[in-house]
């Protein structure tokens, strides 16, 4: 899905995990994200015990040619990762590549139309 044309990009950073089908959810948001806007060039990331890291990915988005990356994280609460270890990454990636301009979102379980969204997917167990 890499072009040279393409100037954006989105990295969903998540946790990671030892089970190989936790990744799933998160790469049918990638998948998702594609299907709307296929000029964007979207791909995951994640903290440990999943490949790629933020590093690896980031550096291949900019070797495609994109310039604006932002990072959305894909946490429900905000705990030390969102809050210390990540804008430490995106603070290395920055110094890596000076001419690309990084965008730390804030963690998906922030947005109020997520919040939204669950909530209308427990109470739709009660019809």
């Amino acid at each position: 899905m890499t072009t040279s044309f393409q100037q954006q990009g989105i990295i969903l950073f998540a946790h990671g995990s030892r089970d190989a089908l936790w990744r799933l959810p998160i790469e049918a948001v990638a998948q998702r994200i594609q299907d709307i806007s296929p000029q964007t060039e979207v791909a995951c990331a994640y903290l440990e015990l999943t490949a790629p890291d933020l590093p690896t990915t980031a550096e291949a988005m900019v070797a495609s040619g994109v310039q604006r990356i932002a990072i959305v994280p894909m946490f429900l609460g905000v705990g030390k990762h969102a809050r210390e270890d990540l804008p430490i990454l995106v603070q290395q990636l920055q110094q890596n590549h000076p001419t690309v301009q990084f965008e730390l979102r804030r963690a998906i379980g922030e947005e109020p139309q997520l919040t939204q969204a669950m909530a209308n997917i427990a109470l739709a167990s009660l019809t």
